[in-house]
Order: C-alpha cells, then structure tokens, then sequence
C-alpha cells in the first residue's frame, strides 16, 4: 500500500503545489468510476483524505471496459491502472468519529479497557459462517484479535497486508487470527467479505452486533489489534494503521510462537 499511496501523492502534488517546479511524473493511470481522475479530483481527495482503498493493475475484461470510456489516453498496461475507491458520506461520517491514526504502542493511546500484561477477556464469539469460537478454547495458541468495521479505510488498508505478511507465514502455525467486526449487522459484513476475498484477502470474521465483545477490550478507535500468548495473557497492543504496524505484528507473532 505504501509505493501506491506516494504514487497518488506525487501525482496530487504537481497540481497542490503547481508553483515549483513538478515532481518525477508518475507512470500511473489513477481511476475513479472507471473514468481517468483529473487534476482537481486528485487534489480534492488527496486534501480531504477521501481513499477507501488504493489498487493496483485491473483484469482484461476491465481493461476493455476502461478503454471504450476513456480511449487511448488510459494506455495499454492494465497493471499501470490505479483504481481510487473513495469513502461514501457516511463512511466519513464515521471516521469522523475515531481519533486520528497513532503509531503502535503498549497501550499509551486511549481507548484500551485491556492493556499489555493483563489477562485477556473470555468471550464467545459466533463467525459469519456460523461456527462459535471461545476465546479460551484457543489456548496452545497464539491469537491475534483484530476489531475492525467495513467503513474504516484504515482497517482496509491493514487487510491488505494480511495475506502476505500474516495469514499465509503462519497458516501452518499454532496460530489463529479472530477479527471480530465492531457494532455490525451480519449482511453488512458479509457483502465486504465477498469484496475482500476477490482481492484474496481471504478469513472467517466474528460478528459483535451489539459491541458485547468490544466493550471488554476498548472505547475508541480501530482498527485495534491484541496479541494473546499461549497462556491468554496480551502481550501487545496497537491502535490503527501505519506503514510498519503489520511489520511489527509479525514479528510479534514470531517471537510468542517461539516461546
């Protein structure tokens, strides 16, 4: 996500800052509505900070479809094709209402009932194909409790970085990664899940409707990450996306996985 999002920034900053001199043209091609963005789009969103999701390169039938709307000028390499999803009114609305994104950290933000070295909570949580999953019941393994919600673009752009770095590593590991979804209907997660899993980013997430489960963990602000040992003790804690937060997580795992 991080060589996207400069791309867009470079690309926004010529038209932000047209006084000095531009920078390095990016060789992207950047999408909205299957419609080729223009200068004051990209500078509106950019200032606004209105992505939902970045993504990079689109399937030939797309690129069909894109060269019937926009002619030549959306070039020839499907894979130079950014596609900007932005947030709707009321995903604003309620990011609106979660503080700013802060680095991770043992529990020095707000929002944590739980912090580092206290006994995880026990709850039951049922997943969205229906099976219930204990929390206690996975001790022996190391557990990442993840809250999320499907308007929070920070919780997107931390998903895209799961396969890769978290959910394929340690697959074959005494390992479980539980997202709990935060305060939302089961249809409304589920029609993200679809979404989610055509970009492969592919697990079974828990359903906490009415924040029964959220309330033992936090107040404020997701995504929320808690690392639970092998005992079901937390042994670290994040709030929000950064550059180097799913980094950081794998290697926490590794290090818990080790002991």
């Amino acid at each position: 996500m991080r060589p996207l999002m400069i791309a867009l920034l470079m690309a926004a900053s010529f038209y932000v800052n047209a006084q000095v001199p531009p920078p390095k043209k990016t060789p992207y091609i950047f999408v909205i509505n299957d419609t080729i963005a223009t200068s004051d789009q990209l500078k509106q969103i950019v200032n606004a900070a209105a992505v939902k999701s970045l993504e990079r390169g689109v399937s030939e039938e797309k690129m069909k479809v894109l060269k019937e709307i926009n002619g030549d000028k959306i070039g020839d390499d499907r894979n130079l094709i950014m596609t900007i999803t932005l947030l709707t009114e009321e995903e604003k609305k309620q990011q609106a209402l979660q503080p700013r994104v802060k680095a991770p950290g043992n529990a020095t933000d707000e929002g944590y009932i739980l912090k580092v070295d206290d006994k995880a909570a026990d709850f039951t949580v049922q997943l969205l194909d229906g099976e219930k999953v204990k929390l206690s019941a996975l001790k022996g393994k190391v557990v990442l409790l993840n809250f999320w919600a499907t308007w929070c673009s920070p919780c997107m752009m931390e998903f895209n970085e799961l396969p890769s770095k978290i959910l394929q590593p340690f697959k074959d590991k005494d390992f479980v990664f539980l997202a709990v979804s935060r305060g939302e209907a089961r249809a409304v997660v589920s029609k993200t899940m679809v979404e989610l899993r055509n970009k492969g980013i592919d697990f079974n997430p828990g359903i906490d409707t009415d924040k029964s489960i959220w309330g033992l963990y936090g107040t404020v602000g997701i995504p929320k990450n808690y690392l639970i040992d092998k005992e079901g003790v937390i042994r670290y804690v994040s709030t929000g996306y950064t550059e180097s937060g799913v980094d950081y997580l794998a290697k926490e795992i590794s290090k818990l996985l080790k002991q």
